[in-house]
C-alpha cells in the first residue's frame, strides 16, 4: 500500500508539473519587462548559451543510454540528472531572455522558411509532451520500477533527444536574424 501511495504523490506532482510548466513559460514569454516601463538590459547573450545547453542534453542523453548498456547504473544516473538541471537551466535562460529581449523573426524565404517552422512548431509540441515523460520516466527509477522505466525510456530518449537537437537547429537557423 505505501508504494500505492507514494506513487499517487508523484502522479499528482507530475500533472501539476505538466500543466503548470507550459502555461507559465506560456505566460511569461508574453511578458517583455522592458515594454512594461523597467529598466532591465536586454539578456541577448543567452540564445547561443542555452542552445549550447541543449546540444549539451543531447549528448548527456546519449552518454547516459551508452552507460546503462554497460550496466553502468550509477553513471546513467548521474548523467540523467545533469541532463534533466540542463532541461531546467535551458527552459530559465530561455524565459529570461524572452521576458527582457523582442522575439526575432525568422528572414529565411522560400523552402528554407518551412523547414524552419516545421522544425520549430514540432520542437514546441514536443517539448510540452516531453515534460510529463521525463517526469514519468524518472519516477519510474526512483521508485525502483525499472521494467517499467525501461518501458518508458523508450519512448521518453528518443522524444527528448529531438527537443534537444532541434533547439540547437532552431537557433542557428535564426540566430543570422538576431538583432544586438
Amino acid at each position: 500500500m505505501e508504494q500505492k501511495n507514494i506513487e499517487t504523490k508523484y502522479n499528482k506532482l507530475i500533472i501539476a508539473l505538466s500543466v503548470i510548466i507550459p502555461l507559465a513559460v506560456a505566460g511569461l514569454f508574453g511578458v517583455n519587462l522592458r515594454k512594461l516601463g523597467y529598466d532591465v538590459e536586454p539578456l541577448s547573450f543567452l540564445p547561443p548559451i542555452y542552445a549550447t545547453i541543449n546540444g549539451f542534453t543531447a549528448v548527456l542523453l546519449i552518454a547516459a543510454v551508452v552507460a546503462i548498456k554497460n550496466k553502468k547504473r550509477t553513471l546513467h544516473e548521474r548523467l540523467m540528472k545533469l541532463a534533466i538541471a540542463c532541461s531546467v537551466a535551458f527552459l530559465v535562460m530561455y524565459v529570461a531572455y524572452h521576458m527582457t529581449s523582442d522575439s526575432t523573426k525568422f528572414g529565411g524565404e522560400g523552402a528554407i522558411k518551412y523547414v524552419y517552422f516545421f522544425i520549430l512548431i514540432t520542437h514546441i509540441v514536443l517539448s510540452i509532451i516531453i515534460i510529463p515523460l521525463v517526469l514519468i520516466t524518472y519516477v519510474k527509477a526512483l521508485t525502483q520500477q525499472f521494467d517499467k522505466h525501461k518501458k518508458i525510456a523508450k519512448i521518453t530518449f528518443p522524444i527528448w533527444l529531438y527537443v534537444a537537437v532541434t533547439g540547437v537547429i532552431v537557433y542557428l537557423m535564426i540566430s543570422p536574424y538576431y538583432v544586438h
